[in-house]
């Protein structure tokens, strides 16, 4: 097998080269900083202030709680987002291409990485939609219920599997045949909105965030502003009632509060100025984010005991245990307009992906189509459109949100690795922003210091993911050093030993990843394993990097419907966790072999 066709990169002057190229596939360049900082909130203020911030402060069995450290939970999440924001801002003002971190990866480690973290960005944004679909049809419902005195039948808000945990909601829902009619429909007619007003224009979409942007801010600084006077010293006391070990498992929750500022760096072809504006966007907004969240969890923790935060609409219940009925409807409120935007962006975010995929040629050339009007691709919308509302109909929130975080973090991660990689092997190709060099001696120093004495405490899991901590800590030491020792002897400083942010970004990452349950691993890993199948069986043969389209082998066709037969069966059949890692290793050998198929037949 010719593995150097696998990790062929495209060089990012080829990327812009091409992406100028031909009007059919240009997108129109409308957007300014402000409108990328307005979307960068959008993406991020959403679902994790208004609920994962309860859970993340109180804890529950499976986890401690952070109790009122979440403060610093909030501020330590914010430090691993900015390693990564800013690795995120260099590509972007360097490839000011939309794709987001697939084009990143194409330019540094390869088409099959780029594949890979293509299919991952998938689970960031459309599948954190449908979770964040789910979580929107349950407010606008209380949102009903607090304005207008009526809901709409809670059988018509919620999936199958949460309406079991609820008799009442089954007995109420209608039968057919017996079975209960259980079904999300609010969820689904939000996302249909969103790709309406999406397919019409991203400017016009820009405006229609930026006023929603400007509402749910409005609402949290009423928060702040409205419970600050009621805010008692002794709830912070103790601060830090559970250990670092709470404040860890609040950090790794609450990271879903962040989740959405790369978005941003998807929209860089229909920028004005995106090597100005892309890292104006990308850090303004998570710079103002941090702010608003610290003065939230400051606020919140002081005006209602921590121990009672474990629910899923923290701020409107802090405000009821108060007594400001109205405040807390009025939050209620701002919670449904928060989502909205959060679906905007993501909804934005993911067809731009597949667009780039589909113009390098491993997704059909039906996905690089341009509205002739809108000048938007409406195709690859639509198509996200469908996919976030059929699953948004019937699947459960809690799994989602899990597959979610992990897949976020992964591209995270790569982003980091191609900035190392970039400047490495082209240390002297301009770039309009730089992360900075700061040398970070102290905290590696400290990590090594205090990380070995936990993982004596730990299941092997944990143990393997800090272990990479570990040596990313030894390498960043001697990145400080080498980078030191160069600045004291009048030396160049290497380009790679500039990188220490992106190192502590890949640090941070699995840090945090460390924090999720096995299965989410096994989802995951399953989710990629798909992604790599399709890869091999169509993205490969057909990449604009290649020769022309490679030929599929006959007999392939048939192998592929087995090994897919083969996986479904041991899917349904077999008990965790064999029922995830049969159907992974069929995959694997199905994508191995279908590679080693093609490259033989066009050797």
């Amino acid at each position: 097998m010719k593995l150097g066709a696998l990790f062929r990169t495209k060089s990012v002057d080829r990327i812009t080269r091409e992406s100028e190229a031909g009007a059919e596939h240009g997108l129109k360049r409308t957007l300014t900083s402000l409108d990328l900082t307005m979307l960068g909130i959008g993406a991020v203020i959403g679902t994790g202030i208004f609920a994962a911030i309860g859970t993340a402060t109180a804890g529950n069995a499976d986890r401690p709680g952070a109790g009122p450290a979440i403060i610093l939970s909030f501020i330590l999440t914010a430090v691993a987002c900015i390693f990564s924001a800013l690795c995120y801002a260099e590509f972007a003002a360097m490839i000011p291409i939309s794709g987001s971190a697939y084009t990143y990866a194409y330019a540094t480690l390869g088409e099959m990485v780029a594949w890979i973290i293509g299919w991952d960005l998938i689970i960031e944004y459309a599948v954190g939609n449908i979770a964040v679909a789910i979580s929107w049809a349950a407010h606008f419902n209380d949102v009903l219920q607090s304005a207008f005195g009526f809901r709409i039948y809670d059988w018509l808000t919620i999936d199958y599997e949460t309406a079991t945990k609820t008799p009442r909601i089954i007995e109420s829902a209608p039968h057919l045949f017996g079975f209960p009619i259980v079904m999300n429909i609010m969820a689904v007619a939000i996302v249909a909105l969103i790709t309406w007003v999406l397919v019409i224009g991203v400017k016009e979409s820009a405006v229609f965030n930026n006023i929603m942007v400007g509402i749910k801010i409005l609402i949290l600084v009423l928060f702040v502003w409205v419970g600050f006077k009621y805010v008692r010293p002794d709830h912070f006391t103790p601060f830090i009632p559970n250990g670092w070990a709470g404040v860890q498992a609040g950090a790794a929750l609450i990271f879903f509060s962040y989740i959405g500022f790369d978005a941003v760096s998807t929209a860089a072809e229909e920028t004005r100025n995106p090597k100005r504006d892309i890292p104006i966007g990308i850090i303004g907004s998570l710079l103002i984010c941090t702010v608003i969240y610290v003065a939230v969890a400051a606020v919140l923790i002081g005006i209602i005991p921590w121990q009672n935060l474990g629910i899923a609409d923290p701020l409107p219940a802090a405000l009821a245990f108060i007594h400001l009925d109205w405040a807390a409807g009025v939050v209620s409120f701002g919670a449904v307009v928060a989502m909205t935007a959060v679906l905007l962006v993501f909804q934005l975010g993911q067809p731009r992906i597949f667009f780039s995929m589909s113009r390098d040629g491993l997704l059909p050339k039906i996905f690089a189509r341009v509205h002739p009007r809108y000048r938007t691709p409406h195709v690859t919308t639509i198509w996200t459109g469908v996919f976030v509302a059929f699953f948004a109909l019937f699947s459960p929130l809690d799994k989602i949100v899990e597959l979610t975080n992990i897949g976020t973090l992964f591209a995270f991660v790569l982003v980091c690795l191609g900035v190392m990689l970039l400047r490495h092997t082209e240390p002297h190709r301009q770039r309009p922003f730089k992360t900075p060099w700061i040398p970070l001696l102290p905290v590696w120093l400290l990590i090594l210091w205090y990380l070995p004495r936990e993982i004596l405490h730990e299941g092997w899991g944990q143990v393997a993911e800090h272990v990479v901590v570990l040596l990313l800590a030894v390498v960043g030491t001697l990145f400080s050093v080498i980078g030191l020792w160069a600045k004291l002897t009048g030396r160049i400083v290497p380009e790679i030993v500039k990188t220490e942010f992106a190192l502590a970004g890949i640090g941070s990452c699995v840090w945090l990843m460390a924090g999720l349950p096995a299965l989410t691993w096994w989802r995951f890993a399953g989710w990629l394993a798909i992604g790599l199948t399709i890869y091999t069986l169509y993205g490969h043969r057909h990449s604009r990097m290649g020769d022309g389209v490679a030929p599929l082998p006959q007999h392939l066709k048939l192998v592929t419907l087995v090994a897919f037969a083969g996986g479904f069966v041991t899917l349904c059949y077999c008990s965790e966790p064999w029922n995830l890692i049969l159907p992974i290793l069929i995959l694997l050998g199905l994508s191995a072999y279908a590679l080693h198929m093609t490259q033989r037949r066009t050797a």
